[in-house]
């Protein structure tokens, strides 16, 4: 009996968490902070630096493509746990200008991605970022969900990062 109990139950946990999205309702939006800057300052200096950093980097690199800066914001070994991206200083810089062709921009005074929440401890920063996603099969249907960037800093310059990013699936034959 007990191990029917549990060949139940294991299905229907695997059954609710691997239904497709179209046959379950559509979780609550993921919303933006109104104010994400504020997001990125602390009372403890350590943290406060690192926080700052990454709102440098989000802002000066990600968004106005400045990655002739990017040595003010990254270390030199820089490590990327990003499959589509190498690690290193030169590899990130030639990721971004001569892969993604990435075109520099004025730096805006207030970071243009829609910023949920950031948390900082120890030499650790992770953003949370609103993702919007369309609906699969339904053309002009969008959903959000979360998207994450976390860095490892050391002196003030990220020396490692992680997000959930994964290789492309293969076209369809």
């Amino acid at each position: 009996m007990r191990a029917l109990v549990s060949i139940t139950v294991a299905a229907l946990m695997s059954a609710t968490t691997l239904a497709p999205a179209a046959a379950q309702p559509l979780s609550d939006p993921v919303i933006a902070h109104a104010d994400p800057e504020s997001l990125f300052t602390s009372a403890d200096p350590d943290l406060h630096r690192n926080k700052q950093a990454a709102l440098n980097i989000i802002k000066v690199l990600l968004e106005a493509n400045q990655w002739d800066r990017a040595g003010e914001f990254l270390t030199d070994r820089y490590i990327q746990h990003n499959p589509l991206a190498a690690s290193g200083l030169d590899a990130v810089i030639t990721y971004f200008t001569q892969v993604a062709k990435a075109k520099p921009a004025p730096v805006l005074e207030r970071t243009q991605r829609p910023i949920v929440a950031v948390q900082a401890e120890g030499d650790f920063v992770t953003v949370l970022f609103v993702r919007e996603l369309p609906v699969p099969g339904k053309p002009g249907e969008s959903y959000t969900t979360t998207w994450f960037d976390t860095w490892r800093f050391i002196d003030g310059k990220a020396d490692e990062h992680w997000d959930p990013a994964t290789l492309p699936l293969p076209a369809p034959r």
